[in-house]
């Protein structure tokens, strides 16, 4: 055996089953936890900020268990240890979460649980790359995508559902969660731990011996990163922590919000781990997750750095509309600010039954794209794909019936399911089968990245711009689609599996 042999559609299945519990705590945590903000008393304009903490550790923790992982091998295997972990740490997360007493105990709820599905996320997208030959990579994406989308759908209407179809309330006193939203996270706890292990257990993993195979054919096939020295850690190094600082002591003398501090020390972070990173090298220990991290970020293949850009815009769009498409809709179509009314109620349901709108047409995204890759290729079908999405959120501004919204959640959710697929297989052809687990979680950057941005400037932007009126912030959204469709057409696709 040379090549990874093919798998099943059943083998296929039960390898990517896992992210419909990890999608479902997604999917509850984005429907759901601005409301419970607000609800505990969050003013619109600090929404955004509450969301940072937990991107910022999802962006240290993920490469640093997506090395770990490539480095294990034990009874339990490769990847699996690490899933395992992320499921039972997210599955007490989204116990807690709907029964806070107070904001900070909310925030900080969101910081574990968010940080507990990427722990759980890098080595399953990992183990995936593992498993399938690169002929496979397209389909295999695209049937997590499936998963993905039928999962969301079920999470996001499921308040609405324990309302609607078993009468439990909606509505409940001041600064407590609506029992439809509780019960929801408690059925949601349940889903994500037994799909996750039920994944985990059901694919067997290679074993060290085999993916070494796989790598030597892999080397034969001239496919694999040549390993490259690197000299620039200092010069680089220097420079953003010097930008960093500089942009830091900016902020209060220009009187800028005290939000963009995540990102100027965010860029001091990067400059200290490039220095940090050059100094492990010039005393010869580099057998370590710092340094090679670093170096795997700073030598990333071409393909990965355009791809960066891509889902940079991208997730940028997404996590606007994530953030704001409650108070969007409540404020725009049910002309209500007001958490504890009806009115107000109503439209965050109804964004629940739209979240799980585009999460159903995803799901029946992720059958044609396929079919439409073979038509023409991935880079025009992510093009393609990511321009619906763009309209879609673009006709939020123009739509006044909000049960037309559903129309728009078409386009939303054909990129969603192209954002979930068809980067991760251009990506995961580019890059070395023994270093899968570190660039996952280097992949994540680009992730969470955009939604540290979004959570630092977006307040600012829909205060200072669009008279506090987080509609524009839905259409902003659509525009960053555009951009990332134009910048698909720079990435070099390195096989069109």
């Amino acid at each position: 055996m040379h090549s990874k042999p093919q798998l099943g559609f059943w083998q296929i299945w039960n390898l990517c089953f896992g992210f419909f519990g990890i999608q479902f705590g997604f999917a509850l945590q984005n429907a759901n936890v601005s409301r419970i903000f607000q609800i505990l008393g969050a003013p619109i304009e600090e929404i955004p900020i509450l969301w940072v903490a937990a991107p910022i550790t999802g962006l240290l923790i993920q490469p640093v268990i997506g090395y770990m992982s490539d480095k294990t091998w034990h009874r339990n295997g490769r990847r699996r240890p690490y899933i395992l972990c992320g499921a039972i740490a997210a599955t007490l997360a989204l116990l807690v979460m709907p029964n806070s007493p107070e904001l900070w105990i909310a925030a900080g709820m969101l910081w574990v649980l968010d940080a507990s599905l990427n722990i759980a996320l890098a080595p399953s997208i990992a183990m995936v790359s593992d498993m399938l030959p690169d002929k496979q990579r397209s389909a295999g994406f695209s049937m997590q995508s499936f998963f993905i989308g039928v999962s969301a759908v079920v999470a996001s209407a499921l308040p609405w559902i324990l309302n609607n179809w078993l009468d439990i309330a909606n509505t409940a006193p001041q600064g407590h969660v609506p029992p439809s939203v509780t019960y929801a996270f408690y059925i949601g706890a349940a889903i994500l731990l037994l799909s996750l292990l039920w994944s985990a257990y059901s694919t067997p993993e290679y074993s060290p011996e085999q993916m070494a195979t796989f790598q030597r054919w892999r080397d034969e096939q001239k496919l694999d990163v040549i390993e490259q020295q690197y000299t620039g850690f200092s010069r680089w190094g220097t420079i953003f922590l010097a930008a960093g600082i500089i942009a830091t002591a900016l902020i209060p003398i220009a009187s800028l919000d005290h939000k963009l501090y995540v990102l100027s020390l965010g860029v001091v972070l990067f400059g200290l781990l490039q220095l940090a990173a050059g100094t492990l090298q010039n005393a010869g220990r580099t057998d370590n997750a710092l340094y090679q991290i670093t170096r795997d970020m700073v030598l990333m293949p071409r393909t990965m750095r355009q791809l960066a850009i891509v889902q940079c815009l991208s997730w940028f769009a997404l996590f606007s509309m994530w953030i704001y498409t409650t108070a969007a809709v409540t404020s725009h179509h049910y002309h209500s600010t007001d958490p504890t009314s009806l009115a107000y109620n109503q439209g965050a349901d109804w964004v629940g039954i739209l979240f799980a709108a585009y999460n159903g047409f995803a799901a029946l995204a992720a059958v044609a794209i396929p079919l439409l890759v073979r038509k023409t290729n991935r880079k025009i079908t992510h093009m393609i794909n990511l321009c619906f999405g763009a309209l879609g959120l673009i006709s939020f501004l123009f739509i006044e019936d909000p049960h037309w919204l559903l129309l728009a959640m078409v386009g939303v959710g054909f990129a969603w399911a192209s954002i979930l697929a068809l980067p991760l297989a251009m990506l995961t052809s580019a890059l070395p089968p023994a270093k899968m687990g570190v660039y996952a979680g280097i992949y994540n950057f680009f992730i969470v990245i955009p939604q540290i941005l979004a959570s630092s400037i977006l307040a600012l932007v829909v205060s200072k711009f669009f008279g506090g009126q987080p509609i524009y912030a839905i259409v902003c959204a659509g525009g960053f689609m555009i951009l990332a469709a134009i910048a698909t057409a720079f990435v070099d696709d390195t096989s069109n599996s």
